[in-house]
């Protein structure tokens, strides 16, 4: 018998029986679990998974698994779809702080945890995925399963455990979860020609995850001296070390996790400025306030004249979730000298459609106008702090794409006469 089976079969000896499992996402995705609960579906059978696993890169839909498998999750994708509508899977709308708070106190049975060989004092280490599974293993009322991994580094600056304090252990060796967003449109360079623009020597930075982290990342190389606090990090940040742009010294790099390939897990195990995190610590807008010159740099799907932005809809439909995108706009906007931008390519579908709309399309807003500052496109850069909402708009048109603005421009019109 594997040692997954051995540990389902543990589980129906000490769980309920139909248990509430918490299973990590990002890096920390347990592959050898996945795999062996695809090949044998039944153990999925009136279990709950819950975690917080990433679009594109946690590609397990758990709930998916078995008829009688169900999930919790505050995230969407492609992916999850058919169990999301089946009925199957439960969709929470919060943001990474507030996950981390149902994490603490949500109902949960056990939890599956991926972590480092143990060291000479017994403590294990969640590695370069650091950021919600703190909240269920702090908890003394859950099931914990330690699974020792090889392949996972033991960062000098990461959170570790008593492996004594596992009420099981078992050993895997599958390869650590890796990451490549592929290809860069020439408009993502583009864009962050222009995010770069506002970032300042000394700034320290944060970047949501996708092709605008990839190709912001590449255009710091004639930065000097930032930092990095961030819920995720990508293989750039390794050429932008290579390139003199980030600080020396521990710590200039904080992260919640590492994502990209086995050189990124490497470089985390041995250069001393990579600290691991948990949310409490990435995400916390008290904590984010007080960095200098705090710059979030997020990605968004539209954003209409009024500065609202969806970063969770296409077509109507849920496709992502909210993320830690309003906690760190707000901790930035709260910093000295902080910079909250959200940035985007101004069409989509080939230019046909205009990704700065009258009115979001979206039925929900992920981020309120309040909340963003600057926002990004391949035509400029629109300052939205302090602006009334007519200049607002004006800014806004200004960076849409060019054979979109006089339907712009009319359209604010008829909703200026109205407001």
């Amino acid at each position: 018998m594997s040692a997954f089976g051995a540990a389902f079969d543990w589980l129906a000896r000490n769980a309920p029986r139909r248990p509430r499992i918490y299973v990590a996402g990002c890096s920390g995705e347990p592959m050898g679990l996945a795999k062996f609960l695809v090949s044998e579906p039944a153990r999925a059978a009136g279990a709950t998974f819950l975690g917080v696993w990433i679009p594109g890169v946690n590609r397990t839909d758990y709930s998916g698994l078995h008829p009688e498998a169900c999930a919790e999750l505050i995230f969407q994708s492609s992916d999850f779809r058919p169990s999301f509508e089946a009925g199957r899977s439960a969709f929470r709308p919060l943001s990474y702080g507030q996950a981390w708070r149902w994490l603490e106190t949500a109902s949960i049975d056990a939890a599956f945890a991926l972590v480092s060989p143990a060291d000479d004092q017994g403590l294990v280490c969640l590695g370069v995925s650091a950021d919600f599974t703190p909240a269920v293993l702090a908890r003394d009322d859950v099931r914990k399963i330690a699974i020792i991994s090889r392949a996972m580094p033991a960062p000098r600056d990461a959170p570790r455990f008593p492996l004594a304090s596992f009420d099981l252990v078992i050993q895997d060796d599958a390869p650590l979860l890796t990451y490549d967003c592929g290809a860069i449109s020439s408009v993502f360079d583009e864009i962050a020609s222009w995010v770069v623009s506002l970032v300042e020597d000394g700034a320290t930075l944060q970047f949501g995850l996708g092709n605008l982290q990839f190709a912001v990342l590449r255009e710091l190389r004639r930065k000097r001296d930032l930092r990095i606090h961030s819920g995720m990090i990508t293989d750039p940040v390794a050429d932008a070390i290579k390139a003199g742009a980030i600080a020396a010294g521990p710590s200039a790099i904080v992260a919640g996790v590492a994502l990209g390939g086995p050189e990124l897990y490497a470089l985390c195990a041995r250069d001393a400025r990579f600290s691991f995190r948990s949310v409490a610590e990435t995400h916390d807008i008290g904590i984010l306030s007080k960095l200098d010159r705090f710059t979030a740099i997020n990605s968004v799907i539209e954003v209409d004249l009024f500065g609202q932005a969806n970063g969770e809809f296409i077509d109507g439909r849920q496709m992502s979730g909210a993320g830690g995108l309003v906690d760190f706009l707000r901790g930035a906007a709260r910093s000295p000298g902080g910079k909250p931008i959200v940035a985007l390519p101004s069409t989509a579908r080939r230019g046909a459609t205009s990704r700065i709309v009258p009115k979001l399309t979206a039925p929900a807003t992920t981020v309120a106008r309040a909340d963003v500052g600057f926002v990004v496109t391949e035509h400029g850069v629109a300052d939205l702090r302090g602006a009334s909402i007519e200049e607002r708009a004006l800014a806004l048109i200004a960076i849409a794409d060019p054979t979109h603005r006089d339907d712009l421009k009319s359209a604010w019109r008829r909703m200026a006469s109205e407001l």
